[in-house]
């Protein structure tokens, strides 16, 4: 199943500037592990030690965050659009 993938800028150094590739997978974890085969260290900055995915980073599945539907597990047909946003903190 291909995937498109976005990539945001801080993590593009993983993927030659490239600001959206192609990975392959029937969940977010099979498109995680593909997008590692194909870009070394680039899950390692997703998901921690433990596997799970990192409170700074937010994935969204076709336009669905990820915490909100089944996580990792999250389907991801074929076609879909999956969307790595790091998270935004600010204020005054």
């Amino acid at each position: 199943m291909s995937i498109n993938v976005r990539i945001p800028t801080i993590l593009r150094t993983y993927t030659q500037d490239q600001s959206q590739v192609t990975a392959e997978g029937a969940t977010l974890t099979e498109v995680l592990d593909s997008l590692e085969t194909n870009f070394p260290g680039i899950k390692a900055r997703v998901v921690d030690e433990q596997g799970a995915l990192r409170r700074f980073v937010n994935i969204y599945v076709a336009e669905e965050d990820v915490r909100f539907a089944s996580g990792l597990d999250t389907p991801t047909p074929d076609g879909t659009q999956v969307s790595i946003i790091p998270a935004v903190a600010g204020g005054c």
